[in-house]
Formats: structure tokens, sequence, C-alpha cells
């Protein structure tokens, strides 16, 4: 969630569909003071003004694929655990957790103290109900299905119908503890429970509310540091303290707001003039700035590649979609047109996220370039794909985003696919709304796109293509990878090294023998931090930011 992460922006930053997680690393925390006894400045005013590229598609926790969502999601809510400093997870709801000796059994210890902004308490059931509902196939959730199918026990027959929801592997013993039975070992699950589609919710207000619920600021409830107190659609957001908040002492911020902004050259503006407290920069402003002691960039566990739709009869062919891979120079594509530290990716797997258990050796390293950019080779595959197709000429829809940074970046890649010859490349640039839309009905030939992890193992990316997965989306099917996925999940689970090897090769075949994808570049964020903002951390995954911790010192 991608986002994803999805797993999951700054939408100011954002070329294409980003689903799920978020990223960064801890090298842009705006304060290297740690979470514990900070202290802001008594006369400054606790007020954090930013800027999105986008509207927030939907606060439902449930049906959330993307990282805009999880990043307020994960302001306004606790779920089990949530993420604080370096990324790391912490208690939310739970205090702790036991673990059974065969792993299958968690049992989560929930705080009394924990309450809704409506007043009622937070309890074990409001999880039950919110994972049912999650898992439902009533619901419509697509990350219900992906997060919990395999992972937890049942989950995957009551998604498919075949069982009632009541059958999920969840259980409130009673009010403030929760157990969770799991359909095999999870080692990283601690690190799914921090993920949006695990954040729990009451269930009498959701069912009041029916159609209604979280469609507006008054339709939502909050257990978190934060309320959203106002939502204009397509304009902005406010989100308030919550005094309420079992942690709220630790909560320095009295108000973030949130102005939705598409154009750059505007939200440099509203920063220049100090109306905002961060803006992400484009490729024509970072070296304007780049002297500036203001200047941040991370580089984030976050992918950018092209989908192919293998339901269009010209991407059905191995060749073409190979052709398409190896046409885009990437590295000028991340140095010149992007120009914000984005490296170009010639694999997959990002770079600086997983280590080999053994060795300790990067997946990256380890996997090396599995992808080159090679103009003549490109082509003379091309060609070989029109014979092979009885073409001589091709169209191809290319869905991207509507956004300035975006529409520069789609046109770029545009003119690099088209010098294949006879291949006309048709840009559609739409809201982010409607590329979640499009993207869930394969609506689209080529998707600039994007994978950030929902929780830190390989499995986040690499799981996404097996057959009919939920955010495969490309018709992509493969008996031979699907059993390499599913084996990494089972078999191998506590086999660490073994299973590291699987994803190596899992990646290998994805990318260079089947070329479902074509890996772009892996994003890194240029911004202008205004010095005063301290101690927000950015994460690998979830939301992009923690804000609970911030506080204004002027």
């Amino acid at each position: 969630m991608k986002k994803t992460n999805g797993l999951l922006l700054v939408f100011t930053l954002m070329m294409s569909l980003f689903l799920a997680a978020c990223s960064g690393s801890s090298d842009s925390d705006t304060s290297s003071s740690e979470n514990e006894g900070n202290d802001s400045s008594g006369s400054a005013e606790q007020v954090l003004h930013l800027t999105e590229g986008a509207e927030i598609p939907t606060m439902d926790s449930s049906l959330t694929i993307d990282a805009l969502a999880a990043q307020w999601l994960g302001s306004t809510k606790d779920g089990l655990y949530r993420l604080g400093k370096d990324g790391e997870t912490e208690p939310g709801i739970a205090k702790n957790h036991d673990v059974s000796d065969d792993g299958l059994t968690w049992t989560f210890h929930l705080r009394d103290d924990a309450k809704w902004s409506n007043g009622d308490p937070v309890t074990a059931k409001d999880f039950v109900f919110a994972w049912q509902r999650a898992i439902d196939p009533d619901t419509g959730s697509e990350y219900g299905p992906y997060m919990m199918d395999g992972v937890i026990k049942n989950a995957e027959e009551v998604s498919k119908g075949d069982m009632p929801v009541d059958k999920l592997g969840v259980k409130a013993v009673d009010d403030y503890t929760f157990e969770v039975t799991l359909k095999k070992p999870i080692p990283y699950f601690e690190s799914m429970t921090a993920f949006g589609t695990f954040l729990p919710l009451n269930e009498k207000f959701v069912k009041d509310k029916g159609d209604q619920y979280a469609m507006e600021a008054d339709g939502l409830l909050s257990n978190g540091p934060f309320i959203m107190k106002e939502w204009n659609h397509g304009e902005g957001w406010t989100l308030e303290k919550n005094p309420d908040y079992w942690d709220a002492d630790k909560v320095k911020l009295d108000k973030i707001t949130v102005k939705v902004v598409k154009d750059t050259a505007s939200a440099v503006n509203l920063y220049e003039t100090d109306a905002v407290d961060r803006v992400g920069l484009s490729s024509e402003f970072v070296d304007e700035y780049r002297s500036s002691d203001e200047f941040k960039v991370e580089e984030e566990p976050t992918v950018f590649f092209l989908k192919m739709n293998q339901n269009s009869k010209v991407l059905s062919n191995l060749n073409a979609r190979k052709a398409i891979q190896m046409v885009v120079d990437r590295e000028s594509m991340a140095n010149v047109i992007l120009n914000n530290g984005s490296i170009a990716a010639n694999g997959y797997m990002p770079q600086n996220f997983v280590k080999h258990p053994e060795s300790g050796e990067d997946f990256r390293k380890i996997n090396g370039d599995l992808v080159q950019s090679d103009v003549d080779k490109a082509k003379e595959l091309w060609n070989k794909a029109k014979k092979e197709l009885g073409i001589e000429k091709a169209d191809l829809r290319y869905l991207g985003g509507d956004t300035e940074v975006a529409k520069n970046l789609d046109a770029y890649i545009k003119d690099q696919l088209e010098q294949l010859d006879g291949l006309t490349v048709k840009v559609e640039s739409v809201p982010f709304k409607v590329r979640l839309k499009r993207d869930e009905e394969m609506d689209y030939d080529i998707e600039n796109y994007g994978w950030g992890p929902d929780y830190i193992d390989p499995n986040t990316f690499l799981n996404l293509w097996v057959t009919d997965g939920g955010n495969n989306k490309t018709g992509y099917s493969s008996k031979e990878y699907d059993a390499l996925i599913k084996k990494a999940g089972d078999e191998l689970a506590q086999k660490p090294v073994e299973r590291f090897e699987a994803f190596l090769k899992a990646e290998k075949m994805l990318v260079q023998e089947d070329a479902v994808i074509a890996p772009l570049y892996q994003r890194a964020k240029a911004q202008l931090w205004k010095p005063y903002v301290k101690n927000v951390t950015a994460n690998p995954m979830g939301p992009d930011y923690t804000y609970k911790y911030a506080y204004i010192e002027k």
C-alpha cells in the first residue's frame, strides 16, 4: 500500500499512483532530539501548515489503498501498534503482546485508558469488527484480502465467501484482550498491525453513519493524536489535537492545516511567504534551493515502474514488453527530469530496504541490474514483436497523473517510448481518485505506478504479482511465480536464508524473464522544511510521516 506501505505522499512530487505505503528514512528528521522528553517553545504557536497535491480519496480504513489516506489515518488513529522514532513500531492501543511457542497465536493486551473522540472506550471488539469488516466480501476491500489472506486463519475462505466472517481468526477474549490466530508463522506480523487496514473501528458509529461513514469530517471518529475537524473536499483539511488521546501529553501540536495545491510554483510561493512549513520541489526548483539550509533530500524504499496490461494485444507479447523496459533512459529521467535525489531503478526491489539474513548484503546489490537501457536492442525487440503480432503500428493508452510534475515526467516517458517505430502513446492525465478506479478496472494499457512497503520484508513487494492478486491488475499469471511466492510464505517461513533466496529468484522472474513491469526509479523527495519545525520523523512504511511528537520552536 501500497502504501505501501501502497504499502504509501507529498503529491507535488507524485508522478504516478502510489499505493499503501509510505517511505523515507530517519535522515529526514527535522530534529535530532528523541521523542521522549521533548518540549516546545512556550511562546510559539503550535500549528503546522502543509500542502498536498491531491484530495484524500477516502478515510475509510477498510477501503483505503493509497499513501495519502494512510498518512492522515495514521495521524488520527492508533492501531495495536503505531510507528514512532526511526519508523520503529511502538505501543499504540496494545500495551504489549504474547506469542505462542508455535508462532500462531498472538495475544494483545490493550490499554484501558484509550477512548474514541465520542467518549466510547476503545476495546478488543473494535478490532474484531474492523478486521472482519475488511475481509468481508460485501465490503469490497482490496487491502483486507491482500493483507490477511494466507496470514490470518480462515481469512482466504472468508474473503471468498466460503465461510462467514465470524470464522476469521480473531477474538475479543475480554474488553482489553485481543487474540489473533495466524494461518502460519509471520515473523513481521507486529509491523503489519501498524498498517491502516488493521486500525480499529467503532461498530455502532460506523453502522449509524451507513454510507456516509468517513465521507466528511463529522463522519469520522478518532482514537489517535489528532482529530479531523474540517474536510473541504478539493481544498484541504484541518486536524486538531485530540484532548482525550491516551498519550495526549506527548502531543505538542495544537493544529495541522493542509491545503490541496497541485502546482509546485504555487506551493513554493506559499512556502516563501511563510504560509506553509514544508514544500516538495520539482526539478526546476531543486538547483535554485539546493544550497539552502532548509533543503532536505529523503531517499525512500519506494519504486516507480510502468505497469503493462497484458490484456492488451500488443503488451501480451513478451518482446514488446522487453522493448518498453529497455527504451527508457532512466538515468536521464532521474538526474535531469526528476532532479530530486531519485535514482534510476534497474530492478524492482529498492536498495537499502532488506538485507540477506546471513551475509547482511543488500537485496538490490545481490540481484544487481535486471534491466539496462539500450535503445538499439529495444528497437530490435520491438520489430521482432511487431512481426510476431502481425502489425506495423500500435496505439497504447498511458495512464498518468494530473499534477504539474506528473505531466512533465509522463511527457518524457511518452517521447522515450515513441522511439519505437510505429508506436503512438496517448497520455491520459487524470486526478488521483480517478486513477485508483481505473487501475482497479484495468482501464489502461501502460500505467505509471509506484509501490512502497506495507511492512519490512521482501514479500511486501513480490507478492503483488501472484495470479489474481488484489494489486496485480496486469493480467500476469505464472504458476511458477505463484508457487515460488507460496513456498516462501509457507514451508520456508522459518528458514530465513532459503526464503530470501526464493525472493531473489522471484524478482528475476518478474523483471528479467517475464518483463511484467518496466522499472523506472527509486524515489527520493527534495523538499524545503522550515527550521522551526522539530521532531517530524519519516517512515519506511505506512504514513509518510509521524507528527505525534512534532512541535514548533521559534
